[in-house]
């Protein structure tokens, strides 16, 4: 029943022998899938970090949800970002950077007109694709078929940014007569009030104040004191956040009459400063890109703006995130899917693929047009209304920053003259 004594040695001996030699492999780790690389420039420091910090943590929920799912093609994807420092200057070299020295396989951005205007002379001699994060109308001057923007302006071009504020203001009684125009003097500012003054010469107003000033500005009280002094029935402005802030102070500073301020004033989609500013807010007219409304509801909207708001206080971003962060995210998903439906970092397959297909992502399904715009613009006009006090909950719906424009999206009336409003 018993083997010899022999047998078993001998069998043992074999046993060791072969363990030597499969164990040194067996304790051998697979090695692990080399990343695919996506580079991008954003703002983390200046005038417009207060969003660029939101935007790139919005990548990173992308980036951490997607790893979490199993990566793309099989390999983890690692984001490789520098600090542009709000300077277009700058903005270059960092590309320069991601693709000579970083060899990076993907990119995304930047965020903002200036930066993406500064970004794609670099990029288009290299024949790569980017999906700008929010930039208005930045591809009419290279009309580049890789460039894709996650701004939902629309092929209409710079009208569709303020077509919805004018189509407001002459809807009113009494009609508006005459308007103030006035931008931050960089490339946002200059193209979006462009786009205001063909608007402002179609509603047949006529034009009192024309000027633009240094961006960044954080006092303006001169500027509006001119732009009262020609008593304009309209006051349309463009301006970065912190010029923002100085229009808005301003504003409560000077006897106004005119009956509806406001405009694209990036500021006024930062939830830090709409607390700072609080009932100051009250009768702008702005435009945004994305309210916090429930007809915006979309699949995993709220996930992601939970995961977002759970890491805001640590980080020291805007709580909500509600304006920028959405679109960030929704870049990541659009790259992700061209990269897995083609099974490709091939960079003309990929923009080939983006032109041709319809994306499902948290800002709702989307598509792009031929100059890499969203197909069909989707823009809103807002009103500050009632704010009292400090507070964050009175931003966190539309109960108190009522969209008035388009009607599907509408969930108030405008108060009228902006005087009426401002006494609320």
């Amino acid at each position: 029943m018993f083997a010899p004594a022999t047998s078993l040695f001998a069998f043992a001996s074999r046993a060791v022998f072969f363990a030597a030699l499969v164990l040194p492999w067996a304790a051998t780790p697979t090695p692990a899938a080399e990343p695919i690389k996506i580079g991008l420039s954003i703002a983390l420091t200046g005038g417009i970090a207060p969003i660029g910090k939101q935007l790139l943590v919005g990548l990173e929920i992308w980036r951490d949800d997607l790893n979490a799912q199993g990566g793309l093609l099989g390999r983890p994807v690692e984001l490789i970002h520098y600090d542009d420092q709000s300077n277009p200057g700058l903005v270059p070299a960092i590309y320069t950077k991601l693709l000579s020295v970083d060899k990076v396989d993907l990119l995304l951005g930047p965020y903002g007109t200036n930066m993406i205007s500064a970004a794609l002379p670099m990029i288009m001699p290299q024949n790569k694709m980017t999906i700008g994060i929010l930039g208005v109308n930045v591809n009419q001057q290279f009309n580049y078929s890789r460039y894709f923007v996650m701004i939902p302006g629309g092929d209409e071009g710079v009208l569709s940014y303020s077509r919805g504020w004018f189509e407001t203001a002459m809807a009113q009684t009494p009609k508006p007569r005459t308007i103030a125009i006035v931008a931050a003097d960089g490339e946002f500012g200059q193209i979006a009030c462009g786009g205001a003054r063909d608007n402002a010469k179609t509603s047949g107003l006529s034009v009192v104040y024309d000027k633009s000033y240094p961006p960044f500005s954080t006092d303006l009280t001169p500027v509006m004191h001119a732009i009262a002094a020609t008593k304009p029935d309209l006051i349309f402005v463009c301006a970065y956040p912190p010029d923002t802030v100085a229009f808005v102070r301003a504003a409560a500073e000077t006897n106004l009459n005119a009956r509806m301020l406001g405009g694209p004033m990036i500021g006024l989609l930062s939830s830090t400063i709409k607390m700072q500013l609080g009932p100051l807010l009250n009768g702008f007219v702005f435009l945004e890109n994305f309210p916090p409304s429930p007809k915006l509801d979309f699949p995993g909207l709220k996930e992601m703006l939970a995961k977002y708001q759970a890491k805001a206080p640590s980080l020291g971003t805007d709580p909500l995130g509600y304006a920028n962060v959405p679109f960030a995210y929704a870049a990541g998903q659009v790259l992700a899917k061209a990269v897995a439906d083609t099974k490709s970092l091939d960079h003309a397959k990929l923009a080939d693929y983006v032109h041709a297909t319809s994306f499902p992502t948290v800002l709702g399904e989307l598509a792009f047009g031929h100059n890499g715009e969203w197909k069909k613009a989707r823009l809103f006009v807002s009103q500050f209304q009632n704010i009292t006090g400090n507070d964050l909950s009175q931003f966190r719906d539309t109960t108190r920053q009522v969209v008035l424009w388009p009607a599907e999206y509408s969930n108030g009336k405008i108060i009228y003259p902006y005087q009426d409003a401002k006494k609320k």
